[in-house]
């Protein structure tokens, strides 16, 4: 093991030991093969020197050697193929089930609740659940009047995984996710032109709307197969820690767990699909304005989980920023993960210093 001076160093060089910021956070891991934009992070960190490998003489590799490696490189290639078939399974599942969201909620008036149809499909799309990306994925919507039921299904998925970080019993998780699937059940009863109103709602017209939260939960207490948490997550996830919220103005500690993760996954999918009304905002200024809201507002706990999970994403990963360029990111601050380290044409863009800028996209 030898010690180099970073302004000495090549790419394609292997790091012995582990390289840590001034900070004591944990740059690049021992092992790590250095490539050409890992140099500049170094040098941005102002890191002087690394510990890397001592150099050995190559041996020729042997007939079984090289296939191995032509094997590696096969897999790896699956690997991606792999990824992209995943990504289309959930898109599959993930129609179908809006497509089932949109032709049977307005019929529960008339009608049982079909509790075990919606159920099968959507332990169906959570079989396909390693093709969702929180942060990633974007639906195709070509009616913006389906954003209820686009809505619907994304809650129904973020409150699923919110569920898998937290100290959720994993025999309710499926619970959950229907928590987050029918807590807007209610606005079914609310009339289309106020729901589809491009417009700011009316005093009369935002009693209505407020309405649902109540439309839902007598709605979804006839039905069977749901656990209480759902019923309460369809009449409390616009009630709020302090509260402020509505119907009944209810505080944290009489808030059930299922209401406090759907109402964050009800507030991140809002902003970040687009309406008839309204663009859809980052992802990424999403997550910081429901940090914000997390203080007296929201669950905390559930808040940073979110935003721990879904920034957790791998070096190299392309992202747009507001100012159009595309980028890779490079480094994430633990203390601020929604703005990482980006790599713009060589260049290192530092989000945390430049708060003008911002990740609009993950592409």
């Amino acid at each position: 093991m030898v010690s180099i001076p970073v302004n000495e160093l090549e790419a394609g060089k292997k790091i012995a030991a582990n390289v840590y910021t001034d900070k004591g956070n944990l740059l690049f891991q021992k092992g790590k093969v250095l490539f050409p934009r890992d140099l500049e992070i170094l040098r941005a960190f102002m890191i002087d020197s690394v510990e890397l490998q001592s150099e050995r003489k190559p041996k020729e590799k042997t007939d079984s050697e090289q296939s191995e490696n032509e094997n590696a490189l096969q897999a790896g290639d699956a690997a991606k193929l792999s990824v992209s078939q995943r990504e289309r399974n959930f898109i599959s599942e993930y129609e179908q089930l809006v497509a089932l969201i949109k032709t049977s909620f307005p019929s529960v008036l008339a009608m049982e609740v079909p509790v075990f149809k919606w159920r099968a499909q959507l332990e169906k799309l959570i079989d396909q659940i390693q093709g969702y990306r929180i942060l990633g994925f974007t639906p195709r919507m070509p009616d913006k009047h389906d954003y209820m039921y686009h809505h619907a299904v994304l809650c129904a998925l973020t409150s699923y995984m919110l569920a898998r970080w937290m100290d959720i019993p994993q025999k309710n998780w499926i619970q959950v996710a229907l928590a987050g699937l029918l807590h807007d059940i209610g606005k079914v009863k609310v009339s289309p032109n106020i729901l589809h109103k491009p417009e700011e709602l009316g005093p009369e017209e935002k009693i209505e709307m407020n309405n649902h939260t109540t439309y839902g939960y007598q709605i979804l207490k006839n039905a069977t197969a749901l656990q209480e948490g759902v019923l309460l997550a369809a009449l409390q996830h616009h009630e709020r820690i302090d509260g402020s919220g509505y119907p009944f103005k209810l505080t944290g500690e009489q808030l059930h767990i299922y209401s406090k993760i759907v109402a964050v996954a009800d507030i991140f999918h809002a902003m970040t699909l687009n309406r008839r009304y309204r663009g859809a905002t980052s992802p990424y200024l999403v997550l910081e304005q429901l940090e914000q809201d997390s203080f007296g507002k929201l669950d905390p706990a559930i808040v940073r989980t979110l935003i721990k999970h879904t920034t957790q994403l791998a070096l190299g990963t392309r992202v747009k920023l507001n100012n159009r360029k595309v980028g890779e990111i490079v480094y994430a601050d633990a203390n601020q993960p929604t703005r990482p380290m980006v790599s713009v044409n060589g260049e290192i863009v530092n989000l945390i210093q430049e708060r003008q800028l911002f990740i609009m996209e993950v592409l």
